[in-house]
């Protein structure tokens, strides 16, 4: 796509500077965020850290269970606290139509919890979910809302707004988000525009000291436009980025290759948000590959289909090899699910269309991710996150034969070879 001639648009070269400058100069406003790396892998870019929030620390590698409208479904805010979850992630396309959250003074006066911290997804991610419904200008996304088909504008204004009146310790810039199999022209002009829309995203920020503005990292599967993308968006000042635009259908080759793009060009001294990935291998993976925070519907949506997560890959509770079978989903589990409910319990629950159970297998595979990401971090803290990596392989995949290549290859390119 040609550069537009507009003086105005930040694809001219002078105007980029000046916002660019713009953006980093000027008085500072007190850190609402603060990133202590606590140990890293001699070998891969694996890192654990603290992250600081305004509303208390989160350890990193973490994973964010999805409460599109401010929590999981089937799932109490006291049941997430209980299992140790510390932050999870809302959508701003969705809250910012529920003005109830905001007058209950954001998503953390609402669910009336102090050790949950909310990070919040600006809604850009709608413009592909729901592109039947939406049209993209620069001015920002008009979506005609599936509710009740009223038009709704969400600019990068408008989204910082909703963000700031929800109140979450992390927010995200509004980002023009395109299908992660998309090439050409359209996959530029989103990229492009994804800076400027950063750009207007710092300035309405009304409180940078309370509340953290991650910029989100665009270019497809372009390494060329996602270099200039990493390029243009770490000369902002802002507190953390986010590797966007990916874990939509691309291969998992075009995928890791991406991913480790990325985390090669991002500042050490700031988090490491990689949108949308939840899969247990892909966690492990990106890990390696140096990213420290991610979220995914993946293990509270395939709960609803009767999915258990464990670490040979998922069972599924429906079958009827689970019908007598009274262990619980996971014997080495200390979830309430597993210290209560059989296999056997949970296929009857299932095959009975008893809500419960979708409850419980929910409950489960929020644990699982959550000591997932817990023994990862603690192996990189202890120095043997390759021998953990290895373990985990073994034991998902059993031989390194049946391992996925692209998994093998990625894990290569850090130094953490399988065989």
């Amino acid at each position: 796509m040609a550069a537009p001639t507009d003086p105005q648009s930040t694809r001219c070269p002078e105007r980029m500077t000046a916002l660019a400058a713009a953006a980093a100069g000027g008085p500072r406003a007190p850190a609402a965020l603060a990133l202590r790396v606590v140990a890293e892998c001699g070998r891969s870019k694996a890192r654990a850290c603290e992250l600081r929030l305004p509303h208390g620390t989160v350890a990193t590698p973490v994973f964010m269970p999805v409460g599109t409208q401010g929590t999981m479904k089937g799932v109490t805010a006291a049941q997430l606290d209980g299992l140790g979850c510390r932050i999870c992630l809302g959508n701003t396309y969705h809250l910012g139509t529920r003005p109830l959250i905001q007058k209950a003074g954001g998503c953390i006066g609402l669910l009336n919890v102090n050790r949950e911290y909310h990070s919040q997804d600006s809604g850009g991610f709608q413009m592909v979910s729901l592109l039947a419904l939406s049209e993209v200008t620069e001015e920002g996304v008009r979506f005609h809302s599936p509710y009740d088909g009223a038009e709704i504008l969400l600019s990068p204004e408008k989204s910082v707004e909703i963000q700031n009146a929800l109140g979450s310790d992390i927010m995200m810039q509004l980002d023009d988000v395109v299908s992660s199999t998309l090439t050409g022209s359209r996959v530029e002009e989103a990229m492009h525009r994804s800076i400027r829309w950063l750009d207007r995203c710092i300035s309405a920020n009304r409180r940078p000291d309370q509340q953290n503005l991650f910029a989100i990292i665009q270019g497809g599967l372009d390494p060329v436009l996602r270099s200039k993308c990493l390029e243009e968006m770490t000369k902002r000042d802002v507190p953390g980025f986010a590797i966007g635009g990916l874990s939509g259908g691309e291969s998992k080759e075009q995928f890791w290759k991406m991913v480790t793009l990325s985390t090669d060009h991002l500042p050490r001294e700031k988090p490491r948000y990689l949108m949308g990935v939840g899969y247990a291998t892909d966690l492990v993976v990106c890990v390696a590959l140096g990213c420290d925070m991610f979220d995914c519907v993946f293990p509270t949506r395939t709960a609803r289909f009767g999915s258990a997560l464990v670490p040979t890959g998922n069972l599924q509770l429906k079958k009827k090899q689970f019908a007598k079978d009274f262990r619980p989903i996971d014997e080495a589990c200390m979830c309430p699910t597993c210290q209560r409910h059989t296999r056997a319990f949970l296929h009857v629950l299932l095959h009975s269309n008893n809500t419960a159970a979708l409850h419980h297998v929910t409950v489960h595979n929020i644990a699982y991710q959550l000591r997932l990401m817990d023994a990862i971090r603690t192996s990189i803290v202890e120095h043997r996150f390759p021998d953990f990596v290895r373990d985990f392989m073994k034991t998902m995949y059993g031989d390194v034969g049946r391992c996925p290549g692209w998994a093998v290859e990625a894990l290569q390119s850090v130094g953490i070879p399988l065989s």
